[in-house]
């Protein structure tokens, strides 16, 4: 029979049991210290009689019950708390006067959260090294989206610099992600959230085909690389087999008023016939050969009406990938 445990000891009695009713989760929200001293204790003790059990049992449950309030203790738990309570103002303060003053938890997991031009901004500003741990350490997704947009110079440094990433030490990476959002709340706040090239490419995805390359071709004659970000956020009706998952186009079309899809699918152009056909492969083989049947009885449309109808769609899809119920695939270079 144990006597005399220690508080730790006590704790690691208690955690043993709940991982033997399976109601602990994770122990990864304790810091790195307190899981290695946990551990330490329940490698250090053996067999608990019972009665020391429902002792430590008793004390663990006359302590919650003598709890009257708990606070998280740190700024990332009280901000999950206080929720939308706060203003955007008073939150972004409160981040950036914890990371000045090096308080918080993992910067990593603030970096992901950034606004997409803070950290395109740190990824063409900072060394490659940093870069590369950066993309690293976010999720892939956003990895890649962040990667596709730098120069393909730069591109090609981030990539050799990965493998220097290997053996870098945690207290390192801590290091490298303080510094990184430091440099990130020393950004200037920009007052529009979205960046002006997607702010370009969402009013060009409207823009009929003559208007959107006619902008195009001038933005590439005064801005050779804001022409070509512009590019990689325009996405029209013929961009669909590209960024569209097969899987998704049933949902999607179940969105679309079956006139308006009816129309769009009579587009003539060579690209848009091949979305056309993209989407009517994805449907239920009954349902695609009803509007193909649809279709050919429409005769002769206006080209306004049918790039109407496109843009219809198109507005669909972009709503449901806001909302999450869909996910687009990224825009792939075209050199």
């Amino acid at each position: 029979m144990y006597t005399g445990l220690s508080q730790r000891q006590k704790a690691a009695v208690i955690v043993r049991l709940l991982l033997d009713d399976g109601e602990v989760s994770s122990l990864s929200r304790l810091d790195s210290e307190s899981q290695t001293l946990l551990a330490e204790a329940m490698a250090g003790m053996g067999v608990i009689d019972r009665q020391t059990r429902d002792a430590i049992i008793t004390e663990f449950c006359d302590r919650l019950e003598s709890v009257g309030v708990t606070f998280p203790g740190d700024l990332d738990g009280t901000l999950a708390i206080l929720g939308g309570q706060l203003s955007a103002d008073s939150t972004d303060r409160l981040l950036r006067r914890a990371v000045i003053e090096g308080r918080g938890g993992d910067p990593w997991q603030r970096i992901a959260v950034l606004p997409a031009h803070a950290i395109m901004s740190l990824a063409g500003s900072e060394a490659v090294e940093i870069v590369a741990l950066m993309l690293s350490k976010l999720p892939v997704e956003r990895a890649s989206e962040i990667f596709t947009t730098l120069p393909r110079e730069r591109a090609r440094a981030v990539a050799q610099a990965m493998s220097m990433t290997a053996d870098v030490t945690p207290e390192s990476l801590h290091r490298m992600g303080l510094i990184l959002l430091q440099a990130a709340i020393a950004l200037p706040k920009q007052a529009m959230s979205t960046p002006a090239t997607d702010r370009m490419g969402a009013i060009l995805n409207f823009a009929t085909a003559d208007l959107r390359n006619d902008v195009l071709d001038n933005l590439g004659r005064h801005d050779a690389e804001f022409a070509d970000r512009v590019r990689k956020a325009i996405f029209i009706f013929s961009h669909i087999p590209a960024r569209v998952l097969p899987r998704d186009i049933p949902r999607i079309m179940r969105e679309v008023d079956q006139p308006v899809l009816i129309r769009a699918l009579a587009a003539t152009g060579e690209d848009d016939a091949a979305a056309a056909e993209f989407i009517l492969a994805n449907l239920s083989q009954r349902l695609a050969d009803i509007l193909r049947e649809e279709r050919d009885d429409l005769g002769r449309l206006r080209a306004s009406d049918i790039d109407e109808a496109k843009n219809e769609v198109i507005g669909t899809i972009r709503r449901l990938e806001e909302s999450g119920d869909i996910t687009l695939a990224l825009p792939q270079d075209e050199d």
